[in-house]
């Protein structure tokens, strides 16, 4: 059995002091400035998200997996930015992407994608979404102005419920991808298994193609 992979430790947030149109660290600043925007803590997401609405800021939530980032992951977030002053992101853990998708995923380590995350421009803080967290915890904790999502992510009624009780309103977005992370790992994967049996194939050529294709099967495949 496959072991699943080891969790990276993430360092934990400094404390932000920054003000809007500084140069400098924290959440205003131009640089991607982690150990600011990541902040675990969801009481200390309401805490900030307050502050933010004493400066009259608009606040945006969206939420997502963001594995290997690429084209469509960075136009989905700047879209999302412009709804709002303030983009708050939250990232799935890995525990989380393994329950929802398998254990071939995700590709890349809830550290790296938090940090990859709070390079897109545009993003103001990070957090981690663990896998047994209560329904809508994030969304409870921001009540955002405006909660942007993906379709297929919620059903009209769950829709009306959450922009009755916990945001301003529900924006939902097309996804923006041509290709999907899924579907780029099973390209990549299928390439590999087409070379493998080509080499296999040239090294042993009396082995019977049921064999070969057995072998091939145990290599698994990204879901």
């Amino acid at each position: 059995m496959m072991n699943e992979p080891a969790t990276a430790t993430v360092p934990p947030p400094r404390r932000w002091s920054h003000q809007p149109g500084t140069n400098t660290s924290g959440l205003f600043g131009d640089a991607s400035n982690f150990d600011d925007r990541f902040v675990p803590e969801y009481h200390r997401i309401s805490e900030i998200v307050a502050a933010l609405r004493v400066l009259g800021l608009k606040v945006v939530l969206t939420s997502g997996t963001f594995d290997i980032l690429h084209e469509g992951h960075s136009m989905y977030l700047e879209a999302a930015r412009a709804f709002g002053n303030f983009l708050i992101v939250g990232v799935d853990s890995d525990a989380k992407v393994r329950r929802r998708k398998g254990v071939w995923r995700p590709a890349v380590p809830e550290a790296e994608r938090l940090r990859m995350v709070t390079h897109q421009r545009g993003v103001g803080l990070v957090t981690l979404k663990p896998a047994d967290e209560p329904r809508w915890s994030l969304i409870k904790a921001v009540h955002p102005d405006v909660l942007v999502t993906t379709e297929d992510t919620y059903k009209p009624d769950e829709i009306s419920e959450l922009e009755a009780k916990y945001c301003g309103r529900v924006q939902v977005l097309e996804r923006m991808a041509t290709v999907s992370t899924s579907a780029r790992l099973r390209l990549l994967q299928l390439d590999l298994a087409r070379h493998m049996s080509e080499r296999i194939a040239e090294q042993l050529p009396d082995l019977p193609p049921a064999v070969l294709e057995g072998l091939l099967d145990e290599l698994g495949e990204p879901s």
